[in-house]
């Protein structure tokens, strides 16, 4: 398996904020549980794509969840600015096509950045037009020879099915646990490690719930 970031306790912290104070009183009590922390638009647009830097002066590994999905020249602006600005790993969308996924793939190589590709997502409307294409999305994934990928924990049957077709040295993350419903011990079937959001920073005692993650983590690969 390949892949740079190792990420601490299978535990990914989604900080889908929109305000970085909020993001850094719980990254204070859940610092010692978490090394990777995956931020998206909502933060990066309120408090400016600087953020990425801040965290990572912090020691975090930092995902960029911008599910790039542009045409292939945009795409590469997209992921070259994004890394230069210190981001250890961006998200992409399958959907556009292989072309910019390439696009996305050849900056991340060049500047010996991860990427991961969206295979599916976790919300009610992805079954709309990602689930119906999403086998075709992991086989591009395939034929560009990347190795990490997001699956939905909404969709463990899929999750699986997708797994047998990108083989055991694929690394996958997956969000949708807690909030959204997804399980776990189903998850972690066929992911590597678990995206969590909400049910951490909503939550009145998020190193709590935090270690409750983990402990639940452990249990399922046990």
């Amino acid at each position: 398996m390949v892949i740079k970031l190792k990420i601490k306790n299978k535990l990914i912290f989604a900080a889908d904020l929109d305000n970085l104070d909020e993001v850094n009183n719980i990254l204070n009590q859940i610092s010692n549980l978490i090394n990777t922390v995956k931020i998206g638009y909502p933060l990066v647009l309120s408090e400016g794509i600087e953020c990425i830097s801040k965290f990572k002066n912090l020691g975090y590994n930092v995902i960029a969840d911008f599910k790039v999905a542009d045409i292939p020249a945009t795409n590469k602006k997209i992921c070259k600015i994004t890394f230069e600005k210190g981001a250890d790993a961006i998200i992409v969308h399958g959907f556009v096509g292989k072309d910019s996924v390439k696009a996305c793939k050849d900056i991340a190589k060049k500047m010996n950045k991860e990427l991961f590709l969206v295979v599916d997502m976790s919300h009610p409307g992805s079954r709309q037009f990602l689930e119906k294409n999403s086998k075709e999305i992991a086989k591009i994934g395939l034929e560009l020879g990347i190795k990490n990928y997001v699956l939905p924990s909404t969709k463990p049957k899929i999750g699986l099915e997708i797994r047998k077709i990108l083989g055991d040295e694929a690394f996958v993350i997956s969000p949708g646990i807690g909030v959204q419903g997804g399980e776990i011990k189903k998850t972690l079937k066929f992911a590597d490690a678990i995206i969590v959001g909400r049910s951490i920073y909503q939550s009145k005692d998020p190193m709590t719930t935090t270690k409750k993650l983990i402990n639940h983590i452990n249990l399922a690969i046990s």
